[in-house]
This record gives C-alpha cells, sequence and structure tokens, in this order.
C-alpha cells in the first residue's frame, strides 16, 4: 500500500510520532490510497483514516499522523496493559472483585444498574475486562485501570513497547469533566448530576474546554500510529499468544458501533474492533471513532483506523464514511495475487 498524506490540520503536541511506514508499490496499493483519500477529503468534518497491511507493515492514510481524540478507543490501551500485567503475574483476571457505588463514574456505564440494585456487584477483573470492551462501559474500564496502577502503568506499557504516537489520558472522570469545563465530584456519577451540572456552565465556557479539548487532546493518537499497534498485536509481538487471544476474541464481540466499520463487512470477512464517542456541543461532536482488526475469509489482515476529530455531520454519513473504508480493503485485499497469508494463527506459533 502506499502511504497517502493529505493536510495534516493543526497538529498537537508532541512527543513522539509515529515512523514513515514503509511503502509498497502497486495497482492495488495505489488504488487503496486513492480510495482512503478521496474518502478523507469527501468527509464534512475532521477526520483520519490510516490502514495497515499486517502481512507487510505498509500503511495508507488519509491526515493520519495528526493526534485525534480517542475517547473509548483509549480502553484498547487499558486491556493491552491489564494483559500485560497479567502475563507478568502482576494481575489474575480471575480474581474476585467487588464494585460499590463509589467506583461509578459518567455516561455510559451499564453496570451502574446492578450496583445501584444490590449496593454492591460481585464480579471479576476479566469479566470487567469484557464488559469494558465490548460494551464500552466505563466504571467497568476505570476500575481495571485502578487495578493495574492507574494512567501511569498504561503509559509505561506504551512506551516500553515502543509506541509513538499515542497519548493517554488522566481518566475518564477527570478528562470528561474538564472536557466540559467542570471540575469533578464525585456525585456526578449518580443519575444525570452531570448532566445537569454541565447544563449550568456558561456556554462560552463550556466551548473553550470543548475547543482546548479538540485541539490538542489530552488522549490523542495519530491514526498511524494505532494501526501499528494494533498490526503488531494481530501478529503476537505485544503481549503472550494466549492474551492476544483473548484480547482479539473478546473484540471480535463488540455490541457498541455495529455499522460503524462492521457495517462494511463483506461475507466471510471478521471485525475485532473498538469504538470511541466523545461529547458534543450544540451539532458538533468531537471522537467519533472506530478502530480494529479486518481478516479476510483467506486469513489476510488489516488494521484499519478511523477517527474523527471533529463533525456537525449527520450520523449516517459518519457510519457511510466508516464503512466504506472497509470495502476499499476488502477491494484491496480482492486484487492481490494469491499468495499464502501471515494471519495471526501462523504468527503465534513462531
Amino acid at each position: 500500500m502506499v502511504a497517502q498524506t493529505a493536510c495534516s490540520r493543526g497538529a498537537a503536541k508532541v512527543d513522539r510520532t509515529y515512523a514513515q511506514p514503509p511503502l509498497l508499490s502497486s495497482d492495488a496499493s495505489a488504488a487503496l490510497g486513492q480510495q482512503i483519500t478521496a474518502l478523507g477529503q469527501g468527509f464534512d468534518g475532521d477526520i483520519g483514516i490510516a490502514v495497515e497491511d499486517v502481512q507487510t507493515g505498509a500503511v495508507a492514510e488519509f491526515d493520519g499522523r495528526t493526534f485525534f481524540p480517542q475517547q473509548s478507543v483509549s480502553k484498547f490501551w487499558v486491556a493491552l496493559a491489564a494483559l500485560d500485567a497479567a502475563d507478568r503475574g502482576r494481575i489474575k483476571l480471575d480474581t474476585p472483585v467487588v464494585l460499590t457505588p463509589s467506583d461509578l463514574t459518567l455516561f455510559h456505564q451499564p453496570i451502574a444498574n446492578e450496583i445501584r440494585t444490590a449496593g454492591r456487584y460481585r464480579t471479576t477483573l476479566g469479566a470487567l475486562m469484557s464488559r469494558a470492551l465490548q460494551q464500552s462501559d466505563n466504571t467497568c474500564n476505570d476500575f481495571i485501570l485502578r487495578a493495574i496502577g492507574g494512567p501511569g502503568s498504561v503509559r509505561a506499557f506504551i512506551d516500553a513497547n515502543n509506541i509513538a504516537g499515542v497519548r493517554f489520558g488522566p481518566g475518564e472522570r477527570l478528562m470528561q469533566s474538564r472536557i466540559a469545563g467542570l471540575t469533578w465530584h464525585q456525585e456526578y456519577s449518580l443519575g444525570d448530576a452531570f448532566f445537569r451540572a454541565r447544563a449550568q456552565v456558561p456556554l462560552a465556557r463550556r466551548r473553550a474546554a470543548f475547543d482546548a479539548y479538540v485541539a490538542d487532546p489530552v488522549d490523542g493518537a495519530q491514526p498511524v500510529a494505532v494501526v501499528n499497534a494494533l498490526a503488531r498485536l494481530q501478529r503476537g509481538e505485544l503481549i503472550s499468544a494466549s492474551s492476544t487471544a483473548r484480547l482479539l476474541g473478546t473484540m471480535s464481540h463488540t455490541r457498541t458501533g455495529p455499522q460503524r466499520l462492521k457495517g462494511g463487512l463483506a461475507p466471510g470477512w471478521s471485525l475485532a474492533h473498538k469504538t470511541g464517542t466523545g461529547q458534543e456541543i450544540g451539532a458538533t461532536q468531537t471522537g467519533y471513532n472506530d478502530i480494529g482488526i479486518l481478516t479476510s475469509p483467506g486469513g489476510r489482515s488489516y488494521a484499519v483506523a478511523v477517527m474523527i476529530r471533529r463533525t456537525a455531520a449527520p450520523i449516517w454519513s459518519r457510519m457511510v464514511v466508516m464503512q466504506n473504508v472497509v470495502r476499499a480493503v476488502i477491494a484491496y485485499d480482492a486484487a492481490l495475487p494469491m499468495r499464502p497469508s501471515r494471519g495471526v494463527t501462523a504468527a503465534l506459533k513462531r
């Protein structure tokens, strides 16, 4: 695939950025690069797109080196760090844990009903990880994050694995309240308290906080860096074979975003993915994302990231551009000469 970079819009503060990927010259890769560029240029909003051929490491991108808000895509890094900690014997995923109302966060937290009903909820770290990934449950994710040592532990995992171009924020409570122009109070986790507090923030202050986050997201990531990490995961390079299989298997049953990347799948193709969805102010939303691993019927894999920094486009048009990225990858795959695939199963046997 040919690396296609278009008009980087307002680059964020950068500590380390993802290095130039290898290039692959072919008619199929040129066509994919052109399609990715056309999709990015045709979208009504700030969008970053990246696709990496897991087998070759070659990348096609549109604005793939800008830092885009991740929102719940960041749960992917928490899961990686937790599985790495389990691999090293620092935690056990079958450890029983108890969640109480003091563990609640905000926004999407389906587990909250179970906690409130009985006043506490018994489960395991592994079950919480599954719910965090598949349901994008913020409270489950936050509990795991604290269990492994907090944001610093995730950043340490990212740094130790030389994953450049990815930031990890301070956690949902602090980040989401700052985006809204608020200071976090735990009572915001109850009912609609956060929404009521946000509604009292003067619009000018709230807009300034929102714009500051969008311009320089504390949880920002470059799409090219995200797909490189996904490809490394698929090749078995980041965590153990069993943990890799567990993570990809869990992500293959993600319930959120069924009409984002997943909506573009052709028969026989599969997707292991993680969505992200940020706050809105007026008609404008930030952090509307989906990332994942596409696998063909023949076992060839592609890492894909579509990240929308800011848009007022209707939801359906955001889904369509994501679906069309998947269709472009499928067309690329169909145009390749027949050759042995290097899927995750082969990689994990090394």
